[in-house]
């Protein structure tokens, strides 16, 4: 058996999933702390949180002063990897409190997350996969229309190891409203996008649409059933992008 095939919990046990709705960000974290301590101690059942947040700004540990608003917009600092983000309705977030199986790989735990999401988001008819050095799910930049679009995420991650138990995840964009992304240079990245799966696929996307698909991925990519595979993105410049030709139609009277 490949090691792709190998759980990535350590507990044999079903994960619990609880469906929180829109739920402030203090409530959720203190929910995961809860949860973690308890898996730490190994008390009760991995969990996986699915929710959706009030509009909140939220800083992991590598946030610079410049990453943050401009407009003095209140900042919760939390302890996860990664920079800056911002969550809201219409955004699925989903946090896996998990006991991790020896030997710990956090890389190749956010690969699982980044292979379920992106499973579901190609299922959805999406053209998408990963960025090396850049975790989440992105698109590929592309000429559409005569319009230049950089590469954009749809899906950010972003977790702690704490006592062997995984905390924090991934936010994926449903129909979420992108102005929040306005006031702050999202994860750090200054040179790429954020989309939202309805802005992508022309139609509307709603968190109650994909929570059972990623809900079942999710599970079955901790569990090894859903397997990490090469999903890397082509990367293209302006320069080397194909256009998409536009047409004018002009009537001769």
């Amino acid at each position: 058996m490949s090691s792709a095939a190998v759980s990535a919990r350590l507990s044999q046990l079903p994960i619990t999933v609880e469906r929180l709705g829109l739920i402030d960000y203090t409530v959720a974290w203190d929910r995961q702390r809860e949860l973690a301590t308890a898996r730490a101690g190994n008390i009760g059942q991995d969990t996986l949180l699915l929710l959706e947040h009030p509009p909140v700004y939220t800083a992991g540990r590598r946030t610079e002063p410049e990453d943050r608003p401009v407009d003095g917009t209140p900042v919760i600092d939390v302890d996860r990897g990664g920079k800056i983000t911002w969550h809201g309705p219409g955004q699925l977030v989903g946090y896996p409190i998990v006991k991790l199986a020896e030997p710990i790989d956090v890389v190749r735990y956010v690969r699982r997350l980044e292979e379920a999401l992106i499973v579901v988001c190609t299922d959805l008819g999406l053209t998408c996969g990963r960025i090396d050095g850049r975790s989440g799910v992105w698109l590929p930049a592309e000429l559409s229309g005569g319009q230049w679009k950089p590469e954009r995420k749809v899906s950010a991650i972003g977790v702690r190891v704490q006592q062997g138990v995984a905390l924090h995840g991934f936010a994926l964009n449903c129909d979420s409203v992108l102005t929040g992304f306005d006031n702050i240079i999202p994860c750090g990245i200054r040179d790429a996008g954020v989309t939202t799966l309805s802005q992508e696929l022309g139609r509307d996307v709603t968190v109650d649409e994909v929570t059972p698909a990623v809900t079942e991925a999710v599970i079955a990519a901790l569990d090894g059933s859903l397997p990490v595979s090469q999903r890397d993105i082509e990367r293209v410049t302006f320069e080397t992008a194909p256009a998409t030709p536009t047409f004018t139609t002009v009537q001769y009277s």
